[in-house]
């Protein structure tokens, strides 16, 4: 009997071990909406060389996930679109040390049945087109990018009534892919998806000064595992990262 008890211990405290590395092994990542191709394919090529790391991606419009973290919703790293965000979550006590940029997106307008190369003006004032997909510029920086762009060119007042808007980027892009939209400005990174392959449409990217590439920061949360998410987040940073976010069409610098 007691040496089944010794047995039986021995098993719980190698269950215990087990069970409390795992965990500690995992992370959860906060992670803009137009980041979800991108950050699939460079999680995978991360935990490939880190065996045991689980890394769980929750997408979202920058704006939500920034109100669930001050929330205290259970994350370990936030990555947004835009860098206000992520200094927000700083300032606020939850970040773990300051944020920093890992890239630059760009805005592209998007559509899968107009001729969209001649551009913004010319593209809007089309008679075919009578609905624009947007995310919400509230809670999406490229959708606070792209309304910021559409009033510099004083279209805006004349198109309002036809935008769609869309709670993040990824349902924006989704809008037009689907038709719902004949046009739509969305992340570029969302065209050029190896899963977009055949599906892209035309599109027209828009040049510096029309809306300059949108810096987007991230910051470790203050959590469990802030070891790992730093690891994470400095191999986003890292030279083997690049070739990932460049053939994605973002930005580095």
């Amino acid at each position: 009997m007691k040496h089944l008890f010794k047995t039986l211990s021995t098993l719980l405290l190698l269950l215990f071990v087990h069970t409390h590395s795992f965990a500690a092994d995992k992370i959860t990542v906060a992670a803009a909406a137009n980041l979800r191709y991108v950050l699939e394919e460079l999680k995978q090529q991360y935990v490939k060389s880190h065996k045991g790391t689980q890394i769980d991606i929750v997408f979202g419009a920058s704006g939500t996930l920034t109100q669930q973290i001050v929330n205290g919703a259970n994350f370990d790293l936030f990555l947004a679109a835009n860098t206000n965000f992520p200094e927000e979550v700083a300032n606020q006590g939850f970040g773990h040390g300051k944020s920093v940029v890992y890239c630059y997106g760009k805005v592209a307008l998007w559509s899968m049945t107009l001729n969209v190369k001649k551009g913004i003006k010319a593209t809007l004032e089309n008679p075919k087109v009578t609905r624009i997909a947007i995310a919400n510029p509230k809670l999406a920086p490229y959708g606070k990018n792209a309304v910021e762009t559409l009033q510099k060119l004083g279209l805006y007042k004349n198109i309002e009534s036809k935008i769609v808007w869309g709670e993040n980027i990824n349902q924006t892009a989704h809008f037009v892919s689907t038709g719902n939209a004949q046009v739509g400005f969305v992340a570029l990174s969302t065209i050029l998806a190896p899963e977009m392959k055949g599906k892209q449409g035309n599109y027209y990217v828009l040049n510096n000064e029309e809306c300059a590439p949108i810096a987007q920061a991230g910051v470790v949360i203050k959590n469990k595992n802030t070891v790992l998410a730093q690891a994470f987040l400095d191999y986003l940073l890292s030279d083997k990262a690049k070739p990932i976010w460049k053939k994605h069409g973002y930005e580095l610098k």
